[in-house]
């Protein structure tokens, strides 16, 4: 991946859309070299492309997210609800899978759930869980807040475990996010010293994008599926990181 192209995947991330044009300003490049980048970072799902435009796979509807792959999804999330005791608090970060967890967790009137996601205590709205928002700069595109207030928020709040949906990792960069804002409220989060979580599909593995996370404090565990390439598990085995591989579930059998 050249720079441009990582300019172009930011510039896509945080206006959630842009048309071709404005990318060729931009950039300072043709029109026709900035669809062959995009075709490029499409097929590596970086953005998605529409008609003269690239939107960004942040500004997905988490809903809809959630129905892709929605049962080894739901494993996921069974399993690491199943990691958290009566009486934790634990922060959840945004995403389908995080989503999930937070659903699996609502009814339980022991458990505080700390989040920086909207959508997510939108779902809790009616649970019995005790829930904390956080404040912060409210970023339309993932439905969380985010920024220096956030980060504050995050050092004031405590809590014992927390899990992240990560966008990416590669043996070469390590975890990496494709939001900078985002990415910063992770790490403000790693820099606490408590059991970590990456809740993450095996098919993010192998990717990479602009903004690395954990890099000062490492993942503990990571919670993926059974599709991950054994290179990787072995990697991440070795940097000392625990890694809990779930059975995607079968409908209709328990």
């Amino acid at each position: 991946m050249n720079a441009r192209q990582l300019q172009i995947i930011q510039l896509v991330n945080e206006r959630g859309s842009i048309s071709v044009s404005e990318l060729s300003r931009l950039t300072h490049v043709s029109e026709v070299t900035v669809r062959q980048d995009l075709t490029t970072l499409e097929k590596g799902s970086y953005l998605k492309r529409v008609h003269g435009s690239a939107i960004s796979l942040e500004g997905d509807d988490v809903a809809a997210r959630m129905q892709a792959r929605f049962p080894l999804k739901q494993g996921l999330a069974d399993y690491a609800a199943s990691l958290v005791k009566p009486g934790e608090s634990v922060f959840i970060e945004g995403g389908s899978t995080n989503a999930l967890l937070a659903r699996c967790l609502a009814d339980n009137d022991s458990i505080t759930i700390v989040t920086v996601s909207h959508y997510i205590a939108g779902l809790l709205k009616a649970s019995r869980c005790e829930v904390i928002v956080l404040g912060g700069l409210y970023q339309k595109s993932s439905e969380s807040v985010v920024g220096p207030l956030t980060r504050s928020c995050i050092q004031q709040v405590h809590f014992q475990k927390a899990f992240i949906g990560i966008d990416g990792w590669h043996p070469d960069t390590g975890f990496t996010g494709r939001n900078m804002l985002r990415s910063d409220i992770v790490n403000a989060v790693m820099a606490k010293d408590i059991d970590t979580f990456a809740l993450t599909d095996s098919s993010k593995f192998g990717q990479f994008h602009p903004y690395p996370i954990a890099v000062d404090r490492p993942f503990r565990h990571v919670i993926t599926d059974s599709g991950l390439d054994d290179r990787y598990r072995q990697r991440l085995e070795q940097q000392g990181i625990n890694v809990h591989q779930v059975s995607e579930k079968v409908p209709g059998v328990a």
